[in-house]
């Protein structure tokens, strides 16, 4: 039978260890950001868009259908996204994410709360 002790330092090299990948990844993440800060927040708010598309269809508040179409309109809008990035150096102006921040409200007021 395995001590007590050898499961909780076993628990906590695991937690450590995965700490320590999440921290690398944020790392990665964060020179992307500063690069990109027009587009990471529009896609932070597709991919939050997303956790509550999904949320929703559990909660029995959307069918898969009405799902499908809002997820296709997110998609849509990432697309946009790229597209505006492709013809300027990767980036988007002020004013295309304004374009693109309205077309996620739109999304989002259908996804409901």
């Amino acid at each position: 039978m395995s001590n007590p002790i050898h499961k909780m330092l076993s628990a906590a090299v695991v937690m450590v260890s995965l700490a320590s990948l999440s921290g690398a990844a944020l790392a990665d993440d964060t020179a992307w950001q500063k690069s990109h800060p027009r587009r990471e927040q529009v896609n932070n708010r597709l991919a939050n868009q997303n956790r509550r598309i999904h949320q929703q269809v559990k909660q029995g508040d959307l069918t898969h259908a009405q799902a499908a179409q809002l997820h296709q309109s997110d998609h849509q809008i990432r697309q946009e996204e790229r597209a505006m990035a492709s013809q300027n150096g990767g980036h988007i102006s002020k004013p295309e994410q304004k374009v693109l921040n309205q077309q996620e409200n739109a999304v989002s007021q259908q996804i409901g709360h």
